[in-house]
């Protein structure tokens, strides 16, 4: 019963909302913005559910000495303090939360983006590589957008920036698409695999 319950409940609320979406009426309306009011009122004993798994992971690595459990202390202590200024304070602007958000996330954040842009490089030059006609054309595309978006690219020929244009308007916006095209048939695929009820991951394991 504790999948047969859940998988009942992902089932008719699937086909109600598709229902709304394709078929529209007075009540399925009424029904979305009751669903609505109810997401708000679940949604932080969600977040409840999620700092207790936090607490949870983050305590078994404590209490084992796993590696790296240091990083864990950090963790749970930033947790507490930064919920005990918001509750305290609140959340407006030059209230000690707002100090924390300004002076460790927005700084963390920036970080984490800008060890990203090093691994977009060293992904960007293992894939530029000329080793094969596919590779060459994708490099030289590459050079010509990259110029093209600098102030170099426009002195050195009028041209790059018109052929960057293009590059990004035509055959970028075409794959793009197809891209776009395909996410949209796996989401649709996925989902009507979930209400059917033949994909049950989600559940977990265990019997019915």
């Amino acid at each position: 019963m504790k999948r047969t319950i859940p998988l009942l409940i992902v089932m008719t609320l699937g086909f109600l909302f598709v229902l709304h979406v394709f078929i529209p009426s007075k009540e399925s309306v009424e029904f979305f913005d009751w669903f609505m009011k109810w997401i708000k009122v679940i949604g932080p004993f969600a977040i409840i559910l999620g700092i207790g798994s936090l607490l949870m992971v983050h305590g078994n690595k404590i209490k084992r000495k796993a590696p790296n459990w240091g990083y864990s202390i950090v963790t749970i202590v930033a947790l507490v303090i930064t919920t005990l200024t918001g509750f305290i304070w609140g959340i407006q602007e030059g209230t000690p939360y707002m100090w924390i958000f300004k002076n460790f996330n927005v700084p963390l954040g920036a970080t984490m983006f800008s060890l990203l842009a090093f691994y977009i490089a060293s992904a960007a030059y293992k894939a530029f590589r000329a080793r094969s006609i596919e590779a060459t054309v994708l490099l030289a595309a590459a050079i010509i957008v990259m110029l093209g978006r600098v102030s170099i690219g426009q002195a050195i020929t009028h041209w790059i920036p018109d052929i960057t244009e293009w590059i990004l308007n035509v055959p970028n916006l075409a794959a793009k698409r197809g891209i776009m095209l395909g996410v949209g048939l796996g989401m649709t695929a996925t989902s009507l695999k979930i209400m059917l009820g033949i994909e049950r991951t989600y559940l977990g394991g265990g019997k019915d």
